[in-house]
């Protein structure tokens, strides 16, 4: 992806930035096993009082200040590693955490936890809003590292993908993943095309709508080392149609008389959010809420691999080097190939297979926690360094179109290959 601006005076990376990532993710995990457990802050409140007894009192306020310190050591070593201005991040961090600490606050209101609103919609917001009121210093610009923060929460996330649970949960859910992810695909990528939708923009809306929303458009951004802010473009999409699929498809559902079994199905392969899937599974009730949750971690299992065909295909359809007619070699691929996703499978293969559940319980909380985190300061660095209405404007209504006929599409491929597996 590429981020903020690059200043002169960048020192040569230690390693590259993917690897850098690896040893980060890792980094915090087996700290995290080693009994390093950052106690998650609260913050949740409804009213004024709340707001200031809980989430603003001296305990819970320490417990920010705690993680802060985590973060701040873990991104300043990030910068080290990869050759940015320490300078910058000493400066700029702390203010893109505060900007992130302000949108969770906003997320734990009781009235906007009620409709599942994610954090990473207000931080995202957030840094829209300050980055297009105001010019952003350079050092701030510097700090705004997006790819490193995606990328160690996508690491992070792999400690939440257990083989083990999905394929005792059903196989089910694998199948349907497997031929929803494979055709939804494929259409949105012939569509975008169809519609002369640029090569980033269409690999990143196609893998949003086939396999899990934001976590796919981030992979593959970094897969094909995509643009940032057309990746703010695909996320703004995500979300915005996530909130009315996660309201009116189980009114449909109900409409339509399906069981339990196949709304739960359908809305877990067709809601790109995990989070918009989890509150319309509970509008449905406890049976739809499992067999959603099911279908969506089987989709979630498909994304390291999904990331690694991408870049494979990225590598030889279109950036084989210098000469376009040349085939590039392994070394080429491997190259090109993003680090970050052995990272993921790593972490996952780790808590799936090696880790017993007396040892992976204890910190499951802290890795979630911190998870959620990266990916939040992520969003609030992508907002502050995107003009909302150049990208727009740049990129015309196109691909808004190609991501909505797309997820239409999706809904009843996936509609019906659940009625048959479920039904």
């Amino acid at each position: 992806m590429a981020t903020s601006t690059v200043s002169s005076k960048e020192k040569k990376s230690v390693v590259s930035e993917d690897w850098a990532v690896v040893a980060l993710g890792f980094l915090i995990i087996m700290l995290t096993l080693e009994g390093l457990l950052l106690k998650v802050p609260s913050f949740g409140w409804s009213t004024a009082g709340d707001l200031a007894g809980k989430v603003l009192s001296p305990a819970n306020l320490g417990l920010i200040a705690l993680q802060f310190g985590f973060v701040y050591g873990v991104a300043l070593l990030g910068a080290w590693l990869t050759g940015k201005r320490i300078k910058s991040f000493l400066v700029g961090f702390p203010l893109v955490y505060g900007l992130t600490v302000l949108a969770l606050v906003l997320a734990g209101n009781k009235s906007i936890k009620a409709i599942n609103l994610e954090a990473v919609i207000f931080s995202l917001s957030l840094g829209l809003l300050v980055g297009n009121l105001f010019k952003l210093p350079d050092w701030l610009k510097e700090a705004l590292a997006t790819e490193l923060f995606v990328k160690i929460g996508l690491v992070l996330l792999g400690t939440g993908v257990i083989f083990a649970d999905i394929l005792k949960a059903g196989s089910l859910g694998l199948v349907q993943a497997l031929v929803v992810v494979l055709s939804v695909w494929y259409f949105a990528y012939w569509l975008c095309k169809k519609l002369k939708v640029d090569e980033e923009l269409t690999m990143m809306i196609s893998s949003a709508v086939s396999i899990c929303g934001v976590s796919a458009a981030i992979a593959t951004a970094g897969a094909i080392k995509g643009d940032a802010k057309k990746l703010s473009y695909v996320v703004s999409m995500v979300l915005i149609t996530a909130i009315p699929m996660m309201i009116a498809m189980p009114i449909l559902a109900r409409y339509l008389g399906l069981s339990q079994e196949v709304t739960g199905a359908w809305l877990g392969g067709s809601i790109d959010t995990t989070g918009a899937v989890v509150a319309s599974g509970t509008l449905v009730g406890d049976t739809a809420l499992q067999i959603s949750t099911i279908v969506k971690f089987s989709q979630n299992v498909l994304l390291g691999l999904a990331a690694f065909a991408i870049s494979v295909y990225w590598t030889y359809t279109n950036h084989p080097g210098q000469d376009q007619q040349s085939k590039p070699t392994l070394s080429v691929i491997w190259e090109r190939f993003p680090k970050f996703v052995l990272g993921f499978i790593g972490a996952s293969l780790l808590f799936s297979f090696l880790l017993s559940p007396e040892q992976t319980a204890p910190v499951k909380d802290t890795l979630k926690n911190l998870q959620g985190l990266w990916f939040a300061l992520a969003f609030t660095s992508i907002g502050l360094e995107t003009n909302f209405r150049e990208l727009f404007a740049k990129n015309s209504r196109r691909p808004f179109y190609a991501f909505l006929i797309a997820q239409g599409f999706n809904i009843l491929v996936t509609l019906a290959v659940a009625y048959v597996l479920f039904g």
